[in-house]
Order: structure tokens, then C-alpha cells, then sequence
């Protein structure tokens, strides 16, 4: 028995723990979700349970995928410990919902959570630039997504610089590597003007990653307008609804960002054939104008000319009706002294010369004697 080895309480429990370090330093375990609960908002405490046993487990709020309730199936990542007064817990640095049941649960519950915040909503979306010159690809650079992202991206315009941010996109360390990746994003100088976030298609515990709510809460939180393609058509994960935008796919999210250059020449030529038509339609349009004009302009000189000419007629009818000549062929006479014309009695006085002009010739006379009007030379 002097050989025997005999620990202290406390020394037999660190030494446990420094054993369960080098053995297990991180371990996954999958269990029944209970006893779930949160402390002052920062501390969660829960059993994880199986048919046979129940492991006490230990964490924060901040290693949540979200809302979480009793019975759904979960899968935790951490370290397993001995506490001197708690007795054997997991301290728990990762956590996700495992099945499709649980998946679903979990998600609806994190969407009411963060709809009744406002997350969702309509007012909060913005207009992504078009095109954009410079965008931010989040997403894994060995999948089907990227490759196929890229290839449409190229196919239909040019000149956008790509910044690709390579990440897991499923799995327990895929949100923490997203989130790291919009975070580093929104902290350049100068950010690009599109963050786009895609992934292919796959069962709900591979996408699960895109429902979290630090993804979501990135997402939403981003000072670069976003734009997020997860799954196929028919997939809808929280972060899409978080983004400004979502696309059906990756494909489809190429295809929002830039136009097709192909079409976008043929709508050109087109535009410029009808500009092309439109400005002959107007010169036409301009030159009947003219045309027009140019006969109304017609018209109205000649009704000018016509009423000018008339009254030309009628001007020299009134001149040659009173014209001295007429006058005098109608048996009148222009009466002179030298080369003024005597209009009156005051102009002419006893043994004034005249000459008097009859229409067949001249009289000269003297004025033997002036008679005024009115007087009486009976």
C-alpha cells in the first residue's frame, strides 16, 4: 500500500481533466435537445439525452443557431469536462439543429424571431448597383456554385473584378466562416459594391448553415448591398430573406447582376434603328411642314399681290377721275399767273396776266376787273 498512488480530490479532478484534453479535446455528440434554458442572456444550460444516458452541457448565447426548443434533435461540438462542484458537462462551442424536422423547427422559429425584428422587411431592402464594377463572392472555390457563377458571370459582360472569399459552406464551422467573411468585407476602405453569398443545392442539414442567425444577422447588418443564391429554386433559407436580394441559383444570381452583352448590342442596334427611323420620320415630317408652308406663303402673297393690285386700280380710277386733265375735258379751266395756279379772287388783282388752259389749247387774258363772291354786278 506505501505504492499505492492517491489523489486529492481536486488533483484527481485535474488530472482527469488534462487526460480528457489530451484524449478528447474536441468531440461531436448527437442527442435529444432538454432542459433548455438561457441565463442573464449570455449563459444556455441543457441536457443532451438518448435513450440510455444524459450529458450535461455548458455554453453562450453566441454559439446558438437560434431559437431552440426542447425535443428537437441537435448535434454539439466542445470539450468535455469534470467541474469540481458540477460534476462531468460538455462546454459547448458549436451547435446545430440535426433532421429535417429539427432543421424546419429550428428555422421557423428563428424566422418569427427575427421578422418580429423588423429583419425581413421590405423598407430595410436596397437597389443593388447595375452592373456592378466590383463585387465581393463568398462561397466555397472548389464547388459547382463558383465555377458555375464565374463562367455565367464572364459569358454575359466584362470588367467586374471578382474578390473571392473561399469558405466552408456547410458543416459546423461554415456560419463562423461566413460571418467572418462579410465582416472582413464591410471593414475595407473601400468596399466592393455587391456582396454576393451562393451555394448549390443540398439536403437541409447541408444548407442549414445559411439559417443561422449570426449568418442572418451579418447579412442584414452589412453596409454592402447583398445578394444571396442558396440551394435550387425551390430552397429558401433565412439569409435570403435577410438580403436585398435572392436569387433562385447561382446562375440566376450571375444573371441578376450584369446584363447579357449579346442582347444588350442587339437591343442597342434595334434602338438605334428606330432612332434611325425616327429621325427620317421627322425630317419627312419637317419637310412636308415646309412644304406646306411654302404653298400657304404662296397663297397668301398672291391674295396680297391680288388685293394690291386691286386697289392699285381703284387708286389710279380715283386719280384719273380727279386729274386736271379730266376736269378739263369736261369742259373746266386751269387758270395761271406765270407758274401759279389761281385757285382764288384774293390771288389776282385789275390788269393781272393769266393764262387760262382749256383742254384743245391756251388763252392769255388780262384782268380787267375782280368781282368777290357774293357781290352783285347786275
Amino acid at each position: 500500500m506505501s505504492n499505492e498512488l492517491i489523489f486529492g480530490v481536486s488533483d484527481f479532478v485535474a488530472y482527469l481533466n488534462q487526460t480528457l484534453e489530451v484524449a478528447y479535446p474536441y468531440v461531436t455528440v448527437e442527442g435529444e435537445l432538454s432542459n433548455f434554458r438561457v441565463s442573464k442572456n449570455r449563459w444556455v444550460y441543457f441536457d443532451l439525452k438518448d435513450e440510455d444516458a444524459t450529458l450535461r452541457c455548458f455554453g453562450t448565447v453566441y454559439m446558438l443557431p437560434g431559437p431552440l426548443e426542447d425535443g428537437m434533435v441537435v448535434r454539439v461540438a466542445g470539450s468535455p469536462r469534470l467541474h469540481p462542484q458540477y460534476n462531468f458537462s460538455l462546454n459547448v462551442q458549436n451547435m446545430i439543429p440535426v433532421g429535417e424536422g429539427a432543421i424546419r423547427k429550428a428555422a421557423d422559429l428563428l424566422a418569427a424571431k427575427l421578422q418580429a425584428e423588423g429583419l425581413f422587411d421590405a423598407e430595410r431592402k436596397r437597389m443593388l448597383p447595375y452592373p456592378p464594377k466590383h463585387i465581393a463572392l463568398v462561397t466555397a472555390g472548389s464547388s459547382a456554385a463558383y465555377a458555375d457563377f464565374i463562367k455565367i458571370l464572364n459569358a454575359r459582360w466584362q470588367g467586374v473584378t471578382i474578390d473571392h472569399y473561399d469558405v466552408l459552406v456547410q458543416g459546423e464551422q461554415s456560419p463562423g466562416q461566413i460571418v467572418q467573411a462579410i465582416t472582413a468585407v464591410n471593414a475595407l476602405p473601400e468596399p466592393p459594391e455587391v456582396l454576393v453569398l451562393i451555394r448549390g443545392g443540398g439536403s437541409a442539414e447541408d444548407l442549414a448553415a445559411f439559417s443561422t442567425e449570426a449568418v442572418c444577422r451579418a447579412i442584414a447588418t452589412s453596409r454592402v448591398p447583398t445578394l444571396v443564391a442558396i440551394g435550387h429554386e425551390v430552397d429558401v433559407c433565412l439569409a435570403e430573406l435577410a438580403a436585398d436580394q435572392r436569387a433562385s441559383t447561382p446562375s440566376n444570381a450571375a444573371e441578376l447582376l450584369v446584363p447579357d452583352k449579346q442582347y444588350a448590342l442587339q437591343v442597342l442596334t434595334e434602338q438605334r434603328a428606330v432612332l434611325g427611323r425616327s429621325l427620317q420620320q421627322l425630317v419627312q415630317r419637317q419637310k412636308d411642314e415646309v412644304r406646306d408652308m411654302r404653298a400657304q406663303l404662296r397663297v397668301a402673297l398672291e391674295s396680297v399681290y391680288q388685293r394690291s393690285l386691286e386697289r392699285l386700280v381703284v387708286a389710279r380710277q380715283l386719280l384719273e377721275a380727279y386729274s386736271p386733265e379730266t376736269a378739263l375735258q369736261r369742259g373746266y379751266a386751269l387758270v395761271r399767273e406765270g407758274a401759279v395756279l389761281v385757285t382764288t379772287t384774293e390771288q389776282v388783282r385789275t390788269g393781272s396776266q393769266l393764262q387760262i388752259q382749256l383742254r384743245d389749247g391756251t388763252i392769255r387774258a388780262t384782268v380787267d376787273e375782280v368781282n368777290k363772291k357774293g357781290t352783285n354786278y347786275a
